[in-house]
């Protein structure tokens, strides 16, 4: 049976990559602000990056913005996504960035919204409601999460640094050690992985050290801080694969994305050379 997991593994083999590319269409960025300007941005970077991609990471958020016409273009983006992976013969798995988390009834709401009408492969969640808010999502093997573990952002510090007694341990833990232990407590069907962000390497590498099998989605390289070989060297498992590291920015604002997508694809081959992995 084929696994969220196994399905991005063969396109890890096949693209020799661990880069997942995130589509964010800042409005900035755009030559203006419409949901038109968004899907031209964001299909001429799927055109030129997909050869390099392990994955691609859509934020809701900058699609959600044009209202309607923001979620049809989100939508044909997906699309577009999946007409690439053909020609290329390898399917790319697409992870929507939305971040969702609610009582049971609303996420299969989400649930629906994500996997049946957009059709991509995975999400992000919170998983401060529990295991019933998640469990819409995980239900289908070949459908994958990602929980929020130790974000990128300063302000993780906040909640996500806070100790925690759990109910059945006699020991403290950091909330985001918690949240691990319970991600890979659930990873039944091999669908289940948490955020871990780039621009705390010590922390990932205590929560990997914790968790030694789960894969990680590593935001925070490049704009946010993050190091690249400092977040391989700390969150990479001892096979070379469970991390999934997204650049948005660092290349969609280059002047040939193409290259700069090779360019971290090729550097992160050769660090896991150097570590001999």
């Amino acid at each position: 049976m084929e696994t969220f997991f196994s399905f991005l593994e063969k396109r890890v083999e096949d693209s020799s990559s661990l880069l997942c590319i995130g589509l964010d269409p800042h409005i900035p960025d755009l030559k203006e602000a419409s949901a038109a300007s968004a899907l031209d941005f964001c299909l001429t970077l799927v055109k030129q990056t997909a050869p390099y991609a392990a994955a691609f990471k859509l934020n809701a958020a900058f699609f959600e913005v044009f209202g309607s016409e923001g979620w049809s273009a989100l939508k044909q983006v997906i699309e577009a996504i999946s007409e690439e992976s053909k020609r290329l013969g390898s399917m790319i798995p697409v992870i929507l960035d939305a971040k969702r988390g609610d009582i049971a009834s609303t996420a299969e709401a989400y649930a629906q919204s994500a996997f049946d009408h957009l059709g991509v492969h995975c999400i992000t969640l919170n998983p401060y409601l529990g295991r019933d808010s998640i469990e819409p999502f995980i239900s289908n093997p070949e459908k994958g999460i990602f929980l929020l573990c130790k974000t990128s952002n300063a302000g993780s510090m906040d909640l996500q640094n806070v100790l925690v007694l759990p109910t059945d341990s006699d020991s403290p833990m950091p909330l985001y050690n918690y949240v691990a232990h319970l991600a890979q407590k659930w990873n039944v069907n091999n669908n289940i992985g948490i955020v871990v962000g780039a621009t705390h390497p010590e922390i990932m590498g205590m929560i990997r050290a914790a968790v030694p099998e789960l894969w990680f989605l590593t935001p925070g390289v490049g704009a946010q801080g993050g190091d690249l070989e400092s977040t391989l060297r700390s969150g990479l498992r001892s096979d070379g694969k469970g991390l999934l590291i997204p650049i948005s920015r660092g290349i969609s604002r280059s002047s040939n994305p193409a290259k700069v997508a090779a360019e971290f694809r090729d550097q992160i081959v050769n660090i896991k050379r150097d570590m001999n992995l």
